[in-house]
C-alpha cells in the first residue's frame, strides 16, 4: 500500500488535473453536460493508454538510445521541476503551450479535444511520461507492477471525476481557489523533481 500511495501521489502531483480544469471549462463552455461527460471520459481513457504505454515501453526506449536510468532521472527531474515552477507561478497553461495563437486556433477547429490538447500535453506530458519510465526501471517485481498499474488507473479515474465536475469546481472554488491549490501542488512537484535530480547525482558520484 505504501508503494501504491507513493506512485499515486507522485503521478497525481505531476499530472495535476486541477490545473487542467480552467482549460477544460473554457473549451467546453458551449457543450451540453452529456457532451462534457463524454469528453471527460475519453480524456481520462486516452491519458491512461498513454501512461501505460510510457510505463511498459519506457525501458525499450532507454535501451534503444543507450540512456542510463540516472540520466533519465536527472532529465525527468528537471522537466518535473520546470512544471512545478509553472504551477507555482501560475503559468501552467503557458508552460503547456496553450497560449500560443496557432495552438488556440487549432484547438477551436477540433471536433474532439479529448486527445489533444487535454490528454496530450495537459495531462500526459513529458514530466509524467519520464516519471513512469523511471518507475518502470525501479519497480519490476510482479506485485510492484500490479500496484503501479493500479495507481495509474486510480490517477486517471480521479482525473476523470475532476474533469467531469470541473464546472462545479470552478463555481465552488473560483479561479483564485484553483490557482491557490495549483501553487501548493507546484511546490510539491518541485520537491519531487529536485529529489530525483539530487538522488541520481549522488548515485553517479558514487560510481565514479
Amino acid at each position: 500500500m505504501e508503494l501504491f500511495m507513493y506512485i499515486f501521489a507522485g503521478l497525481f502531483s505531476v499530472i495535476n488535473p486541477l490545473g487542467t480544469v480552467p482549460v477544460f471549462v473554457g473549451l467546453t463552455k458551449d457543450d451540453s453536460k452529456k457532451e462534457r461527460d463524454r469528453i471527460s471520459l475519453w480524456t481520462a481513457f486516452n491519458t491512461l493508454i498513454i501512461l501505460l504505454i510510457a510505463f511498459f515501453a519506457g525501458k525499450y526506449v532507454l535501451n534503444f538510445f543507450g540512456i542510463t536510468i540516472h540520466s533519465l532521472r536527472i532529465a525527468g527531474g528537471l522537466i518535473i521541476v520546470t512544471s512545478g515552477f509553472a504551477l507555482l507561478t501560475g503559468s501552467f497553461t503557458k508552460h503547456k503551450g496553450m497560449q500560443k495563437p496557432r495552438v488556440q486556433e487549432d484547438v477551436l477547429k477540433r471536433s474532439d479535444i479529448s486527445l489533444t490538447p487535454l490528454a496530450i500535453p495537459m495531462l500526459a506530458g513529458p514530466g509524467s511520461i519520464s516519471l513512469l519510465i523511471t518507475y518502470n526501471q525501479e519497480y519490476n517485481e510482479s506485485l510492484e507492477i500490479i500496484l503501479a498499474i493500479s495507481a495509474i488507473i486510480c490517477v486517471c479515474l480521479t482525473a476523470f471525476l475532476i474533469l467531469k465536475s470541473s464546472h462545479y469546481i470552478v463555481k465552488l472554488l473560483g479561479a483564485s481557489g484553483i490557482n491557490s491549490i495549483s501553487r501548493i501542488i507546484g511546490f510539491i512537484v518541485i520537491a519531487i523533481g529536485i529529489e530525483y535530480v539530487s538522488s541520481s547525482v549522488l548515485e553517479l558520484l558514487k560510481t565514479t
